[in-house]
């Protein structure tokens, strides 16, 4: 245990502070089926679409015998994925807790990925004739309790809007970091939108942690770069992303497409 439970308490599970969201926001399973049905049908037409063929770098990987093994395609969507399928699928809790909602098809994917881009000061961007995709736009980061981690980015977009730099008027894309779809349903009811608010529309709208995977370490620039090309096919001039962090944190930052 890295965080002594004599100077923090006890520390939730993952899934357990998804549970206590679920509790909070009144989360229904069907709800939380249903969300993740849509990150894998997303990503499923994002794939056939070549939206991801840009940013992505195919790997070799070696094998005992023969040739290598080209990676050039994710394997965690699922393009069969319905209500049905996913409804049958045991609540990973559901012995201690007979509401828990939380189940395998509704959570994201461990997985292992790779990320990187090159963060540039403006005046080196002419310098070394580089083209440019997204400018840096403004950031916040803020705290929330460590039992409902996957919270954290309310407060955070709270703050950043606070600052009086932008708006959601402005926002035409979001990544919200689908951890568990309990929990990012209650991070939208905890950003005030209805069930049928339009502004669901515009987050994740090519899959994210349910259908493509959370490589840890590698999320946060991995959502970056999807709204970054997604934001230049659609001409958007703001994108928001947000992350949830495990012990209690929240991120949020915009991005401005460059011109």
């Amino acid at each position: 245990m890295s965080q002594p439970i004599e100077r923090f308490g006890v520390i939730s599970g993952m899934i357990e502070t998804a549970e206590n969201l679920a509790q909070d926001y009144g989360i229904t399973r069907e709800a939380s089926d249903s969300f993740a049905v849509r990150s894998h049908q997303n990503a499923a037409a994002a794939w056939d679409a070549g939206k991801f063929d840009e940013q992505l770098v195919p790997v070799d990987v070696p094998q005992r015998k023969g040739d290598p093994i080209s990676f050039v395609r994710d394997e965690g969507f699922r393009t069969d994925a319905t209500m049905e399928t996913l409804g049958k699928l045991r609540a990973i809790e559901g012995r201690d807790n007979p509401d828990a909602v939380v189940t395998a098809g509704n959570a994201s994917q461990q997985n292992d990925a790779a990320a990187g881009c090159l963060v540039v000061a403006e005046d080196k961007v002419e310098e070394l004739g580089l083209t440019p995709i997204l400018w840096f736009y403004s950031w916040a980061a803020a705290g929330c309790d460590p039992s409902r981690m996957g919270i954290g980015p309310v407060p955070a977009v709270d703050r950043l809007f606070a600052r009086g730099r932008r708006s959601w008027d402005d926002i035409g894309l979001v990544e919200l970091n689908e951890a568990f779809a309990p929990q990012a349903l209650a991070v939208m009811k905890g950003w005030g939108w209805a069930d049928d608010d339009s502004r669901r529309d515009l987050v994740n709208v090519n899959g994210s942690g349910i259908s493509l995977g959370h490589p840890i370490g590698a999320t946060g620039l991995r959502i970056l770069a999807d709204m970054a090309y997604e934001m230049k096919r659609r001409h958007v001039r703001f994108g928001l992303e947000t992350m949830c962090i495990g012990g209690g944190q929240g991120m949020a930052a915009v991005f401005e497409l460059a011109r």
